[in-house]
């Protein structure tokens, strides 16, 4: 059996978004339930040098749905700046959820051999299509999701190793 581009990204980014979904709502639970303010864990960082929570939830999102939807278009850039506080980050990863259900198999796998420009200031990458998604979009997206989970692991919300998988594509 062939594996189709579709189901190479959009349903493991729908996967693994399902994972991120769940363990914000475990953060949120795991504050509520220690008085603690979930919007001082948007500023927080694993190390002085890396981005905060915030931007990695941003990037989660923005990897997921706006690198599908980047490489759909042929041009992708990172996302700008953001302020969301905790609900905006757990909205900004619900409606990239939604736009991804809302693409089509064919949608995505008609764009092979896609041309995509990767742009950062004036700097330009160039990738195809699969290129794009399998080797930049997916990376960037895990290391952010994974870095995302770390913090709140970090701020003492129980977490495991299931809760970052989301739902597993079990054999029936």
């Amino acid at each position: 059996m062939a594996i189709s581009l579709y189901d190479l990204s959009v349903v493991s980014f729908l996967q693994v978004l399902g994972g991120v979904e769940g363990f914000l709502a475990k953060g949120l639970a795991h504050c509520k339930e220690k008085g603690l303010d979930p919007n001082e864990i948007v500023e927080t960082r694993l190390f002085p040098d890396m981005a905060p929570f915030r931007f990695q939830i941003v990037s989660a999102a923005h990897h997921s749905a706006g690198g599908v939807k980047g490489a759909m278009a042929g041009a992708f850039s990172p996302p700008k700046p953001a302020g969301e506080d905790y609900a905006g980050l757990q909205k900004l990863v619900s409606d990239a959820k939604a736009t991804l259900e809302a693409i089509k198999p064919d949608e995505v796998n008609g764009i092979e051999g896609k041309d995509v420009i990767f742009s950062l200031g004036d700097r330009k990458i160039p990738f195809k299509a699969e290129g794009f998604l399998m080797s930049f979009s997916l990376p960037n997206f895990y290391f952010h999701a994974t870095t995302a989970y770390d913090i709140l692991r970090q701020k003492g919300v129980p977490l495991g190793k299931r809760d970052f998988l989301g739902k597993l594509r079990i054999a029936s």
